[in-house]
């Protein structure tokens, strides 16, 4: 099997929504921590992997592929037994890609950039309530796709749940989720967290992010 390598940083969302990706994929792979902090992603060698100087980054027989959606979804194209994960069906995939769509759109941009970016290189700590207001619209969607099914995008786990889930478990960071209000969002996590492979690919990084927002102590204006 050609040898994969993984660059990222665990309180990433989108390198763990690849790192759950792998291990239900069962795939062996490197992985290789990018000191943001450090500006290594800004590094020429870095750079040369990846323009766009983003985490992750996936390296594959001298082939380089960033953006977590694209990686997911050929990985899962490439060596995936089925295509459990990524349907073929393209009613099946239009959904999944819908909720992919959404998450890079909707939830990463609007809810978690927004407010990471600013807080973390611009040490900025106060942000306007309608921030705050995009994150419970942003669990209000997740809450009405999840009516009558398992799964984010249909009845069987897909990578758009990947995706999804590592996000929705760090917004939690800035706005704490509503567990008697938001039932099947809460239910969903909780069959995610069943996953064998869970705890190792995306609890433990969503910590960390945790760990580093919490203490900045950032506040919504009214």
């Amino acid at each position: 099997m050609v040898k994969l390598t993984l660059y990222g940083v665990d309180a990433s969302p989108p390198v763990r929504a690849v790192k759950l990706t792998l291990a239900a994929l069962n795939l062996p792979y490197d992985y290789v921590n990018v000191n943001l902090a450090g500006k290594e992603q800004l590094s020429p060698e870095y750079v040369k992997k990846n323009p766009q100087h983003t985490v992750p980054t996936l390296e594959e027989d001298g082939h380089f592929i960033w953006d977590s959606h694209a990686i997911n979804a050929y990985l899962v194209s490439k060596y995936g037994d089925s295509d459990r994960l990524y349907p073929k069906d393209l009613l099946q995939r239009a959904v999944v890609d819908q909720r992919l769509h959404f998450e890079s759109g909707v939830v990463f941009a609007d809810g978690l950039r927004s407010i990471t970016k600013s807080l973390l290189f611009f040490n900025q700590k106060v942000f306007p309530k309608e921030r705050y207001q995009a994150i419970v619209e942003i669990y209000d969607f997740v809450e009405t796709f999840l009516k009558d099914q398992d799964y984010i995008a249909g009845n069987q786990l897909t990578i758009a749940d990947f995706s999804i889930v590592s996000s929705i478990t760090s917004l939690v960071a800035f706005v704490e989720l509503d567990h008697a209000k938001y039932v099947r969002t809460s239910a969903w996590i909780k069959r995610l967290e069943q996953l064998p492979y869970y705890q190792e690919a995306n609890a433990k990084g969503a910590q960390d992010f945790l760990s580093i927002i919490k203490p900045t102590n950032l506040s919504f204006s009214s």
